[in-house]
Formats: structure tokens, sequence, C-alpha cells
């Protein structure tokens, strides 16, 4: 993976990054359309495979990896999508005996499933009919062995909103009516099989279009998150690598997450309970399994779309392209109350391929800064800064409110608070929901993932000039 092993957590990030830098490669120079049949040769060079029986298999899945990073297909509205062709090395999925069946004589197995799927053969081991068996799980629960076991696919085990299923070719299936496009099954897939459609080519049409005329300029909006990526270098290059790529300037999304949590907190105080409304994958979750607690949500727009209204209505020849962690945000964006004031949406494993595209390496460059949030506004990329800056938002304000807010990292965490809200057993009155274990630095655009990059989040907020979120507010008056 030569250089840029240290950019990635996996080879299959490596992969689908390969792909994205040469598509948008031949963008910027006006050429994808003649150069698209030449770009899986370019991928998977010469008659050896390096991960599939053939090349020409490998070729024809980068073919499909080709069709995400142009947009993948539009008449599916996920934003997470299945390469079928490259989903068939899990081994199936469901229950099964293993081979630490000991035949034993007791057969509880067989007396408790209820469709008659149990089997013996002449040594005694039991079988599982998979034609009869609705994997229910009994049988597993009695084993004294415990060998039958349920075999979850990577994907399965990843998706907590239990979303995807395995289909009759084998493959997995994605229930768009549940899926939340949190992307944790793109991440876990260890083939790539699952990837979130690209929108990079948006981003580079709106780039070279305000360089070929004055009408607007394209504002870039970085999530907090983005201080603890790019690892191999300095987050101030990294800005100045953004604007190297053509855009106008870069904005911290932490300046809307201070905008956020004060309203977010005299809204709390004046309704006496809320649920957050800064993750999009998390509201998805409440509305289509717990709808009853859909007027809870508040009622604020996300931080990067606060921030972007704030600049769209300040100026009107506005674009805005934000660049994070997050898939979900890509579905956000098409909401009737977001399209308006975000154009595109980029993850952190996009703007690396668009840094490669254009052959910067930000090691190289100055450092630039960001306009500054505050200390709160920038701990929002992790679970438990919005609690934070929500009781912060109180104290700035003078609020008679007493705060009790519940954090959860990740869905499991969210389902809990929010069942026992449901039942009235909550003892708090402000959910914070991050649908990505750890916030939004666990999220499935980022480049890396791990403990460490709490603490780096955490750093660079404490190197925020302003002390409140009043302050750091109180700046965007230059932005005018």
């Amino acid at each position: 993976m030569e250089h840029t092993i240290r950019k990635f957590d996996t080879k299959v990030q490596h992969l689908k990054y390969k792909v994205l830098r040469e598509v948008a490669r031949f963008a910027w120079e006006g050429t994808l359309l003649d150069n698209i049949i030449n770009i899986p040769n370019m991928i998977v060079p010469g008659k050896t495979p390096t991960m599939r029986c053939c090349v020409y298999k490998e070729r024809a899945i980068v073919g499909e990896r080709i069709k995400l990073a142009m947009g993948g297909n539009p008449a599916n509205p996920n934003i997470i999508e299945v390469i079928d062709i490259a989903c068939d090395e899990c081994p199936a999925a469901g229950y099964e005996v293993t081979d630490s069946c000991r035949g034993c004589l007791a057969h509880r197995c067989e007396d408790v499933c209820k469709r008659g799927a149990l089997s013996f053969d002449h040594n005694h081991v039991a079988h599982i009919d998979k034609s009869k068996c609705v994997e229910c799980g009994a049988c597993a629960k009695v084993c004294p062995y415990s060998a039958i076991v349920n075999r979850k696919r990577p994907c399965q085990n990843a998706c907590k909103v239990k979303a995807i299923s395995i289909n009759e070719e084998n493959a997995a299936s994605i229930d768009n009516n549940n899926c939340i496009q949190c992307g944790a099954c793109v991440y876990q897939c260890p083939f790539g099989a699952i990837m979130d459609k690209s929108f990079i080519l948006d981003a580079i049409r709106l780039v070279k279009e305000s360089e070929n005329n004055t009408k607007y300029k394209v504002y870039a909006i970085a999530a907090p998150s983005i201080s603890s990526q790019f690892t191999y270098a300095k987050l101030g290059q990294v800005i100045t690598g953004i604007k190297e790529l053509g855009f106008f300037t870069v904005l911290e999304a932490a300046l809307g997450a201070d905008m956020v949590a004060m309203q977010e907190s005299r809204e709390l105080a004046e309704k006496g309970f809320l649920t957050s409304s800064c993750c999009p994958a998390f509201v998805r979750y409440i509305k289509t399994s717990y709808p009853q607690l859909v007027p809870f949500i508040s009622h604020n727009l996300s931080p990067v779309a606060t921030l972007a209204k704030y600049l769209k209505e300040s100026d009107p020849t506005a674009k805005i392209v934000f660049i994070g962690p997050c898939t979900a945000k890509k579905a956000e964006i098409q909401l009737d109350t977001v399209k308006d004031y975000i154009d595109v949406v980029l993850t952190f494993e996009e703007l690396q391929a668009l840094f490669d595209s254009r052959d910067i390496d930000i090691t190289t460059l100055e450092e630039d800064v960001m306009d500054n949030a505050s200390y709160y506004g920038r701990i929002f990329a992790r679970s438990g800064g919005l609690s934070d800056a929500v009781a912060q938002g109180i104290k700035e304000q003078n609020l008679d409110f007493e705060l009790k807010p519940v954090p959860c990292d990740g869905i499991e965490a969210c389902r809990l608070a929010l069942i026992k809200k449901v039942k009235n057993l909550l003892d708090g009155n402000f959910i914070e929901g991050m649908a990505c274990v750890g916030g939004c630095i666990g999220g499935a655009g980022c480049l890396t993932h791990g403990e460490k990059n709490k603490s780096e989040v955490d750093k660079y907020g404490k190197e925020a000039l302003e002390k409140t979120m009043t302050d750091a507010i109180s700046m965007l008056d230059m932005l005018k």
C-alpha cells in the first residue's frame, strides 16, 4: 500500500480510495467519460488476481465501485448500497451445528425445536434443516456444549437496527425502511461489498465552475472530528490543502455547534425534555422505530445545517460543501428542511482522494487556520460533548433549569434510552444520541477509528481562543 498505509485503517478503505482518486483525477481533467473503461485495468493491473478468483471478477467489482463513486443507483434512495457480485465470500448466515456436538442422548435441541428442523445422523450428531429452521435460537440456548452457534455476517453484526438480511442469492440485502444510513456495515464489511454513494463529482463540478466565473464562492465546512484525522499531517496543513483544491475558505462546523447548543439549551428549558437533533442517523432511528417520540426531537437543525443556513442567508451566492465523517449526512442534505443550505457532503475518505487526485502532498504545505469556535462546539465530535455544551449553554444564558443528560454512545445505547423513555423509566431530561460508537469520531467516513481520536478532539477543543460559546457566536458577524 506504499505510503498510503498510514492514511487508512484497512485495505478495504484503501481500495475504495483508489477508485475515488482515479475518478476524481479524470473529473478534474474533464476526461472521465473517456477513461471510465480504463480505470478497472489501472486498479487491477496484470493477469494475476490479488483479491478474488480472477482478475476479471476483480475488474468487474471495480466497475461497480466506479458507479458508486459517480453517485450510485439514482433509483435507490438509500445512500448505502450493496455490490452484489462482491458479496459472495461470507459463509451462509444462521444457526449451525459445530464440531463441538458430542452426539449426546438428551437431544434437548430436538425437544425445543417446534419446527422439526433438528435431525441426527448415525453418530447421533445433530443437523439443522435450513428449509424448516426459523432462526429462533431455542436449540442454541439449551445445548449443554454450546455446539450450536449463530453465524452472523459482519454486516449483520454491525447493523444494530437489523436492517440487513441475506437474500436468495446469498448476498446482503438492505431494508431501506429500517436503515438509518449510519454506514456501520460499510466500515465493517471485510470485502468492501457495501459502500456509500459518493458525490465527489458534484464537489469537483462546483469548484471548477467557481474557478471559471465569479458568480459564487464554494465554502468548505469541516466537522470538528477532522482534528482526529489525517494523522500523518498537521491540521493547519489539511486546511491549506482544502483551499489548494479551490475552496474559497474553510469554516468550522463547530461554530454551528455553538449556535445549536445555545438554541437547544433554551428549547430544553422551555419544554422540559428533548432528544438531540445533531446526528441524522439517530434522528432517523427515532422516526423509524420510535415514532411516538418524534415530538420530542429538538427542532434545531444540525450544526452544519445551522451554520450553512446562516452563511447562505448572509451570502445567497454561497455554495456549501460539508466535509466530515458521516455517511448519514449525505442523506440529511436531501431533506426538505436542509437541501437548500448544503450542496454536497464529502467524507474524510473522499477528501483524501481529492488531495491525491490533484497530487497535493499536504505534509509540504504551510499551516492555515479555521474560524475559531469554542471548546464546547469542538467537542461535539465525541460522545458526551453535546451534553457538556448544552450544560454550558444553560450556564451562559442563566437559564433556571436542572439538566439531567443521558449521553448515548452508539445506537444500542440510544435504543436503551429510548425504550426507557417510552416506558417512563428514564432518569434524565435530555437524550444525546450518537449512532456511531465514540460519536462522530467513529463515523464510517473516517480515515482512522480508535480511542486516540477522542483525546485529539479534546486537545483541539482546548486550543480554542474563544472560551465561551457566546464569544464564538459573536465572531460570526465577521463572516458577513
